[in-house]
């Protein structure tokens, strides 16, 4: 079964929360930065999940008001046990039909090379890097879409 993916809801803020935690671990957002993003879904943020009646993967995303920023790739994240499903792909796709016509930035951990595969598979570029930017030295990849017709 393939997941739905679809907008957050409240309804979703305690398992985003437990997701953050089993992906990211120490770097995961703590319960008040997740309500905050939520208080601020209408105004700039779009949460999207992959619900296999569970929520299995998610992705934020910053988009501005103005066509002409560029929308930045917050967050995304599958669960360890559903990773090389294409739920990431899905989530992935998603999110950058959300933002067509306009640039999206993210960064990723330099280490991180399944994301990192995952990000130029979808056309995503190496801009610049943040050098030791990561706990124990890690640099942090800006990768940059840009929708092509």
């Amino acid at each position: 079964m393939r997941p739905a993916i679809r907008a957050a809801g409240a309804d979703d803020l305690p398992a985003l929360v437990a997701l953050d935690e089993v992906c990211f671990g120490a770097e995961a957002w703590s319960t008040v930065a997740w309500s905050t993003e939520f208080d601020r879904l209408s105004e700039d943020r779009v949460i999207l999940v992959a619900d296999e009646g569970s929520v299995v993967g998610y992705a934020v995303l910053l988009v501005p008001p103005v066509a002409l920023d560029v929308v930045e790739l917050l967050r995304i994240a599958v669960s360890p046990a559903e990773r090389r499903t294409g739920i990431g792909g899905q989530l992935m796709t998603a999110a950058l039909a959300r933002c067509a016509g306009r640039t999206v930035l993210l960064e990723v951990a330099a280490g991180n090379d399944s994301a990192l595969g995952l990000y130029e598979g979808f056309g995503f570029e190496e801009i610049s890097r943040r050098r030791g930017y990561y706990a124990g030295g890690e640099d942090a990849v800006i990768m940059r879409w840009r929708e092509t017709v």
